[in-house]
């Protein structure tokens, strides 16, 4: 495995050894060791699944309390992935990046506890796994605006058309009144 650090502090993008041949392929998904090995000792608890079709956009979700790390990948189709740095102690609060994740590519991204995390759904389906740290606490959850002006992300909308979106997702608090870490 390859680990690159980001431009955001604690994300980091992980490139599998693919071993490939005539019958297909194979890789570690996660490796306790390498990742130890890289100053990323977590614990994942939980496992998620989520299909999504074209346009898409699911995020950007955190938890005030019981924050998620995530390792993210994409079984089947491509996603833009995007983190936003919400730790207040953070150099790079504030601050957002976003990376092409797909089934092709078997990149995977690690996303630490304290960052808003959300992806838009580029290829006609997908199926996106995520691995997290803590337990999926709805009480905790919040959504911060997808298109906050503040963060500006710079999402690679389809033909300029508006993403689906959930309620939730649609009513997602701006970054200025949105809850932070220390």
């Amino acid at each position: 495995m390859q680990f690159e650090m980001t431009k955001l502090s604690g994300v980091v993008l992980v490139e599998p050894k693919i071993f490939e041949d005539e019958r297909g392929f194979f890789f570690e998904s996660y490796h306790r060791r390498l990742f130890d090995e890289q100053k990323i000792s977590v614990d994942f608890v939980q496992d998620n699944h989520s299909r999504s079709k074209q346009g898409a956009l699911r995020g950007m979700h955190y938890q005030i309390r019981q924050p998620q790390g995530k390792l993210v990948r994409v079984i089947l189709g491509e996603i833009y992935d995007v983190a936003v740095d919400l730790r207040r102690s953070s150099p790079t609060f504030g601050k957002w990046e976003g990376f092409y994740l797909s089934a092709e590519n078997k990149l995977q991204l690690y996303i630490p506890p304290g960052f808003a995390h959300g992806f838009y759904v580029v290829s006609k389906w997908t199926e996106v796994l995520y691995k997290a740290t803590d337990y999926y606490a709805p009480q905790w959850e919040r959504t911060l605006l997808w298109n906050d002006t503040q963060i500006n992300v710079s999402w690679p909308l389809l033909k300029g058309r508006q993403p689906l979106l959930s309620a939730k997702d649609a009513t997602g608090i701006p970054f200025e009144k949105a809850e932070a870490y220390p």
